[in-house]
């Protein structure tokens, strides 16, 4: 049987599973993570969870494809409802806007309490999952940034604690948006990333200063304020 190569996104995933978990993989797209932990030893059992009955049979699929049937559970549920009845520390969600991974964690976080990390891999917007770790004192312990095929992805990784850690006592919102760590090692994904942020924030701002609208000014303030935190972090 040919080892299971995955994307580079789902390798930093992957990196970040401490040897011996057992987890879950929350929206699995066809089990791909699932196979490739226990394949290479990382995790000793998994979960491929799936909403639609669709992706789940091609989790399984994939499962039987790699002879796993055994060590790796297809389950359909809601989001982190297929915790329900299992032994779990860690839970994955990849692949997913931020707002629907911090509404799949909300939704569910009553299964998440015997959880001893997270890994989560938001397409976009990040910081709303940030901010969700804050509010139910997740600690961000790390997290990074990686371009992959024309595409910027984040990687955060969290665990019960303190969950300012990262973040210090001053500009926790500036920090909630960038990312804490990813903000102070600035490496070229992130420069690139924000870079481009930047001066689409410039047009807005410009686009603004000609509209007239209801709260305008708040939208200007708020526009404002992630320039000059831009300008403070690429310059």
């Amino acid at each position: 049987m040919n080892e299971l190569i995955i994307s580079k996104r789902l390798e930093t995933v992957a990196s970040y599973v401490n040897k011996g978990a057992k987890i879950a993989d929350i929206g699995s797209d066809h089990a791909y993570l699932p196979v490739y932990l226990v394949s290479q030893g990382i995790a000793d059992y998994a979960i491929a969870g799936e909403v639609n009955k669709g992706p789940l049979q091609a989790a399984e699929n994939q499962v039987k494809k790699y002879g796993y049937e055994e060590q790796i559970k297809t389950k359909l549920g809601n989001g982190l409802a297929v915790l329900e009845g299992e032994v779990i520390d860690t839970v994955t969600i990849a692949g997913m806007g931020g707002p629907l991974i911090a509404d799949i964690l909300e939704g569910g976080k009553e299964h998440l309490t015997y959880i001893e990390r997270l890994i989560l891999q938001p397409n976009i917007a990040a910081d709303r999952i940030r901010a969700w770790l804050i509010e139910n004192n997740w600690q961000l312990i790390d997290e990074e940034i990686l371009k992959e095929d024309g595409h910027i992805y984040e990687v955060l990784v969290a665990e019960p604690g303190d969950p300012l850690f990262l973040y210090g006592k001053n500009e926790v919102e500036k920090k909630v948006w960038l990312g804490p760590k990813l903000s102070s090692e600035k490496n070229n994904a992130f420069l690139e990333k924000w870079t481009k942020e930047h001066e689409q924030l410039e047009k807005i701002k410009v686009k603004l200063s000609e509209a007239s609208a209801p709260n305008i000014e708040s939208k200007q303030s708020d526009i404002e304020k992630k320039i000059t935190w831009l300008k403070e972090e690429l310059s």
